[in-house]
């Protein structure tokens, strides 16, 4: 058993990704050390295995330099391997896709084709980052999508910009779902 957090796990995971998105090098080199410092508090440091496209994190005393030291390795338990390939099950990503086009398509039935835009943007932030539906996204999940994703991968127009908040309480309204609450953006 690992004895990093989950969520220290899945941050690690999203900003991995995140960083591999990334349109620039210096925002892929912030969302890395974002990730190696939330590790860190851990004893923990991440590799990406190219062989087959896995990030792996392991405690950072297994290391001598850059190379593994097999004598320092108690308990491989404690590593953990993500796959980074993919979001998994393709049959999963198809049912949570058609689930969340069908949200979209509520949306916008119910409130218009700008939100139903937005509802679009958070189906594909959903889908692809997390491969869940919509209506199971945390506050957290929520503050990334509003700060990071949207911003930088929905190409708004300014009526979208401007209705985004009210967009993803569609969402969570044509769901029968309480929306988590966003709190400020952190910065």
């Amino acid at each position: 058993m690992s004895d990093l957090p989950r969520e220290v796990v899945d941050a690690a995971k999203r900003l991995t990704r995140l960083a591999r998105r990334a349109v620039d090098d210096a925002e892929a080199a912030a969302y890395e050390r974002d990730r190696d410092e939330r590790l860190d508090e851990y004893g923990f440091i991440a590799r990406v295995r190219e062989a087959d496209d896995t990030l792996v994190l392991h405690p950072a005393e297994w290391l001598a330099g850059e190379t593994a030291r097999m004598d320092r390795i108690e308990d491989t338990d404690r590593a953990v391997e993500i796959p980074l390939s993919g979001s998994g099950d393709p049959e999963e990503w198809d049912t949570v896709e058609a689930h969340n086009a069908d949200i979209v398509d509520r949306v916008a039935e119910r409130a218009g084709e700008v939100h139903a835009a937005n509802a679009r943007a958070f189906a594909d932030f959903m889908g692809n980052h997390y491969a869940r539906r919509m209506e199971t996204a945390t506050a957290e999940e929520l503050q990334e999508f509003l700060t990071e994703y949207y911003p930088r991968n929905a190409w708004p127009s300014e009526k979208q910009r401007e209705a985004v908040a009210q967009s993803l309480e569609h969402v969570f309204a044509v769901t029968e779902t309480a929306m988590p609450e966003v709190t400020a953006a952190r910065r």
